[in-house]
């Protein structure tokens, strides 16, 4: 098994009266499976009826939704824990504070260490297109397999309450880094449906992240 990634030749030029070319990655999309198709397969390997999976899928589903939104950090099996959390603008007048400061709702994954153990391990598959659309190079990737998961609140004590510092939302990394130049490049107009275009959610310097506060 191996991960799929394009490296696309593009203009990466923030002056339009100039061309800068460089190799940007992202992770190629495939399609999505559908429930039936999981609960096939679920059904396959286990031997289980797929009524039976079908039934214990909707009532799992069902218990975190409830869960979650009491602001229980809930197990989801074989995959790790699902929590809600939101960012928002801070304000330093308490009259000021309204749930109209909040820029987004969340739904908060993180991934047991088997699943982090597999995608680590998992190999990194490069096809090289030039600005032509033409196949260049392929590449088998070596890197070190680190995978980056959502910062954890040293406040938080798994109800989902707590502010957290979270950082940044970019939790794609950059993707512009195919240019092999220290230099900031601009986002990539286009980008696949997972995040891989290259821009940030950040907003305006006045939005201030408050990270988790559900």
């Amino acid at each position: 098994m191996s991960i799929k990634v394009k490296a696309v030749e593009r203009n990466v030029s923030f002056d339009k009266s100039k061309e800068k070319w460089a190799y940007v990655m992202q992770a190629e999309l495939y399609s999505k499976l559908s429930q039936s198709k999981v609960i096939n397969e679920a059904a396959l390997r286990s031997g289980i009826s797929k009524g039976s999976i079908n039934a214990a899928w909707d009532a799992i589903g069902e218990v975190v939704k409830a869960w979650a939104t009491e602001g229980h950090t809930v197990a989801i099996p074989g995959l790790g824990t699902m929590r809600f959390g939101l960012r928002a603008t801070s304000v330093t007048d308490v009259n000021k504070v309204a749930s109209s400061l909040i820029t987004t709702r969340r739904v908060i994954f993180t991934p047991n260490t088997d699943i982090k153990d597999e995608l680590a391990r998992t190999s990194i598959n490069i096809t090289c297109y030039d600005r032509n659309g033409d196949v260049v190079k392929r590449v088998t990737s070596s890197d070190e397999g680190n995978v980056e998961e959502e910062p954890e609140d040293p406040n938080d004590n798994g109800g989902g309450s707590g502010n957290s510092s979270g950082g940044s939302d970019n939790t794609g990394g950059s993707d512009n880094t195919g240019g092999g130049s220290d230099e900031e490049l601009p986002p990539v107009i286009g980008g696949d449906d997972d995040g891989n275009g290259g821009g940030s959610d950040g907003g305006s310097d006045e939005v201030v992240d408050n990270g988790d506060l559900g």
